[in-house]
């Protein structure tokens, strides 16, 4: 009954949604011509790969001009080596930045809640090239499905050192419940609002 509900929770928030989302895909369009939506390779529940989606924020060939730039800037290696990110990472678009900040590009990721791919609260989806910062720790992360949000959502983000961030999957692995997952979901609005980790 519960799951009945959730999908038919999920089917009206896409509808509500689809107005904005509307006008996000038109002005990604407009800002390039590229592609609206970016999907994602990502490890799920058990280690069973999924594509997770997302509006769009990098260039087009974000994937190219990392693989350049992470060969010409020992800073910007060593930085995505350590977090799996960069602070000022030249991919993203004008566009971009403001669906990241608004976090306006996860939007898309109610597809994979209704696919049962993801669920609301849970460790944020990593790709494979993530799973050896987890080292032992990566079974945690295997016995729960990816989340929409969770502690790493609103304990600062990407302002978060990714050991911190694995310690807060295994954290909310090993004492995962209803109350822990509502006082996440209480957690996120705020921390949406103040884009705090945001980039």
């Amino acid at each position: 009954m519960g799951q009945v509900f959730l999908k038919i929770f999920l089917i009206s928030l896409l509808i509500f949604m689809l107005p904005l989302m509307i006008v996000v895909a038109v002005l990604i369009k407009l800002e390039d011509g590229g592609p609206v939506l970016f999907r994602h390779k990502r490890v799920g529940l058990g280690g069973r790969p999924f594509y997770c989606f997302k509006f769009r924020t990098m260039r087009v060939d974000a994937e190219t001009y990392l693989a350049a730039l992470l060969a010409s800037d020992p800073r910007a290696r060593e930085e995505w080596e350590r977090d799996h990110k960069l602070r000022d990472d030249p991919r993203v678009t004008a566009v971009g930045q403001f669906l990241r900040k608004s976090s306006l590009d996860e939007v898309p990721q109610i597809i994979n809640l209704l696919r049962g791919d993801m669920s609301v609260v849970g460790p944020r989806p990593i790709v494979e090239g993530e799973i050896a910062k987890y080292g032992w720790r990566y079974k945690h992360y295997n016995a729960v499905k990816p989340g929409l949000t969770g502690l790493w959502q609103v304990s600062g983000r990407s302002n978060v050192r990714y050991r911190r961030r694995v310690a807060m999957d295994v954290l909310y692995a090993s004492r995962k419940s209803v109350g822990l997952d509502l006082w996440i979901i209480a957690k996120t609005i705020p921390a949406v609002m103040q884009s705090d980790g945001s980039y």
